[in-house]
C-alpha cells in the first residue's frame, strides 16, 4: 500500500494539515480496499497548531519509509525550518521519495534546496516573499499547482485538494481520482488557475502627484478607445514624458495600466451585474468581445463566464 507521511511542524495550518489526511484516507481502489496508508509525523511528540495541540504518533523516521511526503504550510513561513527536518527531507528525496507541499509548505521544501532551478508555486499572497527568499526557484503565482515529477507544490487553501486529487490520479488513474473528487464535492479539475483569485492592486500614484488627475480621468473613461496620444494630451505632456512619469510613479506603462484597470472594472461588473459579457466588453473599452475574452483569460486565468459563475454575488 502507498504510504503518505504528512509532516506537521509547529505553527502548522490546520486546514493544510487536514486536507491530505482527508483526501488520501478516504480514497478507495475499485475493489474497495484503501489506496493509501496515512501517517502524521513530526520532529517532536507534540505540535503547536495554534488553536490546538497535536500529538504525533510518528517521528521523522517515518519519512524514510514513506512513498509520498506532504508538507503543509505554517502560519509564519519566515520561521527557520529545523535542520533535522531539512536533513530528513533531503535524505528521503535522495532515496526517490515524492515530496509535495501545500500553500506555504513550499517554504519548507524550498529551504531544502530541492526546488532550486525548478518552477514552483505557493499562495499568491506569499509568492513574492518566496521568490525573494529563494531566488533560485522560479515562482509562478498564477497556477493551482506545479508538478515537477518528484517534487510538487500547490497554491493556498483549496488548491491543496487540487494537488491531492492530481496525485491520486497519477497513482491510480482517473476513475479512482474521480471517486475521490466526488467524495470531496470537488471537480477533478478546476478551470483556470490561482490568477482568478489574486487581487491585482494598481500601483498608486502619490497624492498630489503629476499623474493623479490623469489616472482618475483614465478610470472615468475606460469605455473610450484611449490612445497613448489621448492620455498624453490630457496630461499636457509628450508621450515620451508620459511614459517616463508612468514608469517612475506606477512601475508600468500607460497602456499596460489602462488594460489592467479595464480588467479590474470588468471583474467588478461580472461580480455585481447581470450584463451580458459582450456588453461588459464595450463598457470597459474593448472594441471586440473576442479581444476582451482573450485579454481577460491572459490576466485572470479563466474565462469571463467562468469567473462570473465563481464570484458573482447572488443578490445582484
Amino acid at each position: 500500500m502507498h504510504t503518505v507521511a504528512v509532516l506537521a511542524l509547529d505553527g502548522v495550518v490546520p486546514f493544510d494539515l487536514a486536507t491530505p489526511i482527508e483526501a488520501f484516507t478516504r480514497t478507495r481502489l475499485p475493489d474497495g480496499r484503501p489506496a493509501y496508508w496515512v501517517r502524521v509525523c513530526a520532529p517532536s511528540p507534540t505540535v503547536d497548531a495554534g488553536t490546538f495541540t497535536l500529538q504525533a504518533e510518528w517521528g521523522l523516521e517515518a519519512l524514510a519509509d514513506a512513498d509520498t511526503i506532504i508538507l503543509p504550510g505554517c502560519v509564519d513561513p519566515a520561521v527557520p525550518v529545523p535542520e533535522d527536518v531539512l536533513d530528513a527531507l533531503r535524505k528521503a528525496a535522495a532515496d526517490g521519495t515524492r515530496i509535495a507541499s501545500i500553500c506555504a509548505g513550499a517554504f519548507v521544501l524550498a529551504a531544502t534546496g530541492l526546488l532550486d532551478g525548478l518552477r514552483a508555486t505557493t499562495h499568491w499572497v506569499a509568492a513574492d516573499q518566496l521568490a525573494r527568499r529563494h531566488p533560485e526557484v522560479e515562482v509562478d503565482p498564477d497556477v493551482l499547482y506545479v508538478d515537477n515529477g518528484q517534487f510538487l507544490t500547490s497554491a493556498g487553501a483549496a488548491a491543496g485538494l487540487d494537488l491531492c486529487l492530481h496525485l491520486i490520479r497519477r497513482d491510480h488513474g482517473s476513475a479512482v481520482a474521480a471517486d475521490a473528487a466526488r467524495l470531496s464535492v470537488m471537480p477533478l479539475e478546476r478551470e483556470g488557475g490561482q490568477a482568478q483569485f489574486i487581487v491585482h492592486d494598481q500601483p498608486p500614484a502619490p497624492r498630489g502627484s503629476l499623474l493623479e488627475p490623469v489616472l482618475r480621468w483614465m478610470t472615468d473613461h475606460l469605455d473610450r478607445d484611449l490612445t497613448l496620444a489621448d492620455v498624453a494630451a490630457r496630461a499636457g505632456m509628450s508621450t515620451r514624458s508620459l511614459n517616463r512619469h508612468f514608469r517612475e510613479q506606477t512601475g508600468t506603462t500607460p497602456l499596460q495600466w489602462l488594460h489592467r484597470e479595464r480588467i479590474r472594472q470588468a471583474q467588478y461588473l461580472l461580480e455585481t451585474t447581470r450584463h451580458p459579457v459582450d456588453r461588459i466588453a464595450g463598457q470597459v473599452g474593448f472594441g471586440s468581445p473576442t479581444a476582451f475574452r482573450d485579454r481577460f483569460r491572459r490576466v485572470v486565468g479563466t474565462s469571463p463566464n467562468a469567473y462570473r459563475a465563481a464570484f458573482q454575488k447572488r443578490d445582484s
